[in-house]
């Protein structure tokens, strides 16, 4: 079954999204689907033995597991996504758009409110009835205004309906100059323990590769090499991440230095100082030697002749 409607901006030129291959800088786009599906999640105890219906991109089935749309400004750009029925029962949903986002320890979600992508996509339909046992497609436009800022503008389809919510992640990139570019921020150590913030300066998705260096008065005490984190960072995002350090010293005084690399030649270091000091064991010490100075003076005490209170007589 196919659901067709009319669509806002058919007075300006449109540019169909074209289905050619094309190469997927964005390895974790699929876990922003996955996310939409815990971010709404299932309202209700008896969905859960049903045949779950499911959205995905119309065409390019498991090859395309997420909508790439890529046009100049004020272009208007042409899709659809598609809602399947399993159940012997009819499904009435709700569509709606929403802009991707970092939380603030990195994990990708929606935003409450469209600003970016999630407001520029208007639906032929926004509430559809999916009969029992159908696949029904449902245009889209996305309108990127005039004045869009190049780059890439993450955003999602998030179909609501039988008590639960699922989605398609839409990777929108607005023609243009590019930027790859980052800052690493507010480094710090403690508590076994080393935090720092990443924020993506530029107009491109990042997948950041994190380096530790950490050097004590004697040489090095920590040295791990570069490896990719289980991010993507989102432009203009800020994200303040953890690195474990279990085995840290206990006694020194250490210069740390944290380096996040990405694509397109961005890349950033901070450092900071942390002095690990054994307050245990000195306030443990520290209390041996005052209970050994009142015991000492209590034995002094004990041992001291008392003064003769009797005086003589002549």
């Amino acid at each position: 079954m196919s659901i067709s409607g009319s669509a806002a901006g058919r007075d300006r030129p449109r540019r169909r999204r074209t289905r050619r291959p094309h190469r997927d800088p964005y390895s974790a786009w699929a876990l922003l689907g996955a996310a939409l599906l815990t971010w709404g999640g299932t309202t209700g105890a008896a969905h859960a033995a049903a045949p779950s219906w499911t959205i995905t991109p119309s065409a390019g089935g498991a090859h395309r597991p997420y909508i790439y749309a890529e046009g100049t400004p004020g272009t208007v750009l042409e899709d659809k996504v598609a809602v399947t029925n399993p159940a012997t029962r009819p499904l009435k949903i709700t569509l709606r758009a929403a802009d991707a986002d970092n939380k603030a320890n990195g994990a990708l979600g929606l935003r409450a409110r469209a600003q970016d992508t999630g407001a520029w996509i208007t639906f032929a339909e926004r509430e559809v009835t999916v009969p029992a046992r159908t696949r029904a497609e449902i245009p889209f436009t996305v309108s990127v205004p005039a004045g869009a800022v190049p780059g890439d503008h993450p955003g999602a389809v998030v179909a609501s309906g039988g008590g639960r919510d699922a989605g398609v992640s839409v990777h929108l990139r607005v023609s243009g100059p590019t930027l790859s570019a980052l800052t690493v921020e507010r480094v710090r150590a403690r508590d076994g323990a080393i935090t720092y913030d990443v924020v993506n300066r530029g107009n491109t998705t990042l997948s950041p590769r994190l380096a530790v260096r950490a050097d004590g008065l004697f040489g090095a005490v920590l040295d791990r090499a570069p490896r990719a984190l289980p991010l993507e960072l989102l432009p203009g995002r800020r994200v303040t991440l953890t690195e474990p350090w279990k085995d840290a010293p206990a006694l020194d005084d250490v210069d740390v230095k944290v380096t996040v690399t990405a694509g397109g030649g961005a890349g950033d270091s901070a450092t900071t100082t942390a002095r690990f000091v054994p307050w245990g064991a000195l306030g443990g010490g520290l209390a041996l030697l005052a209970g050994g100075g009142l015991a000492a003076y209590g034995y002094a005490r004990r041992r001291r002749p008392a003064p003769d209170t009797q005086g003589s007589t002549s």
